[in-house]
């Protein structure tokens, strides 16, 4: 044990895979952040917590049925010289449903008082499992990426749990920050709906490099952080002017 301890190459491992997941959580959070506002604010902090948790547990199961996880990309069905792995089909139905959530969401932000508004809220068990499932899809480019950079089992859990946990501490300032600010929610809606694409779009084997998907959402949050400090420095003049 202490040899493993003492051994850099360990460490690097670690390093490298804890900042891959918490990269790539960054899609996570966003839908936590959507998903978690139908849910009466007292009700909030703890489903997101719940189902990171929850999340934590299932992304340590997959990592222990290596096999599993190796046979996913393996095909299953070949049509007309396309073939079909599980990869395909989890990555291709998560794709479908955030384009479907976020498509709804940006309805119901711009009618107002559309039919989707009129839904009831959703229900604490429906969001916990939402964040759950979601959360299996977003990390599972992730966790075959683990496996193939190393086979040091508790190296990966270790990773995984470090990004776990400091997606449950950003989980709440970001959301808040997301909900408070109309204009940022709709960023978040629109980089769901992009997501989304990217997901379908990997399904279908055209792979988007993550590296475009987040140079966009990175630069759309710098205009608004713009935006943003603008209204501000009005707000404060007329303040000042009155």
């Amino acid at each position: 044990m202490l040899e493993l301890l003492l051994d850099p190459q360990i460490w690097i491992a670690l390093a490298t895979l804890t900042v891959l997941e918490i990269v790539l959580g960054i899609d996570n959070l966003v839908f936590l952040a959507i998903t978690s506002e139908r849910l009466p604010p007292h009700q909030r902090a703890s489903a997101r917590r719940i189902g990171l948790a929850a999340a934590l547990i299932l992304r340590v199961g997959l990592l222990m049925t290596l096999s599993f996880i190796a046979a996913m990309t393996t095909p299953i069905v070949t049509i007309s010289g396309f073939a079909v792995s599980w990869r395909d089909v989890v990555l291709g139905l998560g794709g479908l449903y955030l384009l479907y959530k976020g498509v709804v969401e940006v309805h119901e932000s711009v009618e107002g008082g559309g039919e989707f508004s009129k839904r009831p809220p959703a229900s604490y068990a429906a969001v916990i499992t939402q964040i759950m499932i979601l959360d299996l899809v977003f990390s599972l480019d992730s966790i075959i990426t683990a496996v193939g950079m190393t086979n040091n089992i508790p190296v990966m859990v270790a990773a995984i749990v470090i990004a776990i946990l400091v997606m449950m501490f950003a989980a709440g300032p970001v959301s808040g920050f997301i909900n408070k600010h109309p204009t940022v929610k709709m960023l978040a809606l629109a980089f769901l709906v992009l997501v989304g694409t990217a997901l379908i779009a990997d399904a279908a084997h055209f792979h988007i490099p993550r590296g475009y998907l987040y140079f966009a959402i990175a630069f759309s949050i710098l205009v608004e952080s713009l935006n943003l400090w603008m209204r501000t420095r009005q707000e404060q003049r007329s303040k000042a002017a009155d």
